[in-house]
């Protein structure tokens, strides 16, 4: 099922409340909004709620036998890339940043916010259909700028799909299976990378695909290597990843 509402605070805010007093919450179910009055990215930042955007969440709840459920936020990534891989415009190419950025020609189009509450994972995306918003730092970019912005509600329908066949592939085949299907999508090896949460010095490097558990391996400009597990990852300037 999927629930459109006119507004709300944030659509994971509001599926945490409902899983917090007790109102069960399926999954394949979806929340979606025409506008956010507290939307928010990773880090607590602000997200524009720009009328004809995507602003929606869905649940995933634990299971006997899942793989770890960090991995979701590949999942995430490659289900929000199978929708709007289609709505880019050949010679541009969507891209996976990771852990589930999407990008096109290094600016952000879509990106996740997965929030645990028990054993369910919300998984909050905002996808830029019809506005980019204005984010210090940050190059943004929206489907509008390719040319006529997509409706937003045959895109939930898309997303809602993607991400329910990503989910029982990663059920079925997975972390193996779900690390090469990501690798695919992904920005190639060699992509130059900074690694470092706002405000740290960040560690320079090039892409050098995921671990088995799909963690970022970083390659350091002296040719060693580095997992990364959690961190905030930007695209380099040229330059940067000596």
């Amino acid at each position: 099922m999927i629930a459109f509402v006119p507004e709300t605070g944030s659509t994971n805010g509001e599926i945490a409340a409902r899983i917090a007093g007790g109102e069960p919450v399926p999954e394949g179910d979806w929340l979606v909004a025409d506008r956010q009055t507290a939307g928010r990215g990773r880090q607590g930042r602000a997200w524009l709620d720009g009328a004809g955007n995507f602003m929606g969440s869905t649940v995933v709840h634990a299971r006997a036998g899942d793989p770890p459920l960090p991995s979701l936020a590949l999942v995430a990534g490659l289900a929000v890339h199978a929708a709007l891989a289609p709505l880019v415009p050949p010679p541009l190419r969507a891209e996976i940043k990771w852990p589930n950025d999407v990008l096109v020609a290094g600016a952000k189009l879509a990106g996740v916010l997965l929030e645990r509450t028990g054993d369910a994972v919300i998984v909050g995306i905002g996808a830029n259909l019809a506005l980019a918003p204005q984010v210090p730092g940050r190059e943004t970019v929206a489907l509008s700028a390719f040319g006529p912005a997509p409706d937003r509600d045959g895109f939930t329908q898309a997303l809602a799909s993607a991400f329910a066949a990503e989910l029982a592939l990663w059920r079925a085949a997975g972390l193996e299976a779900l690390v090469a299907r990501w690798t695919i999508a992904a920005h190639p090896a060699g992509t130059a990378l900074l690694v470092g949460e706002p405000g740290e010095a960040p560690l320079a490097g090039t892409f050098a695909g995921l671990d088995s558990t799909g963690a970022l391996i970083l390659t350091l400009g002296d040719g060693t290597k580095r997992t990364i597990q959690a961190g905030e990852v930007r695209l380099a300037p040229p330059g940067r990843a000596e």
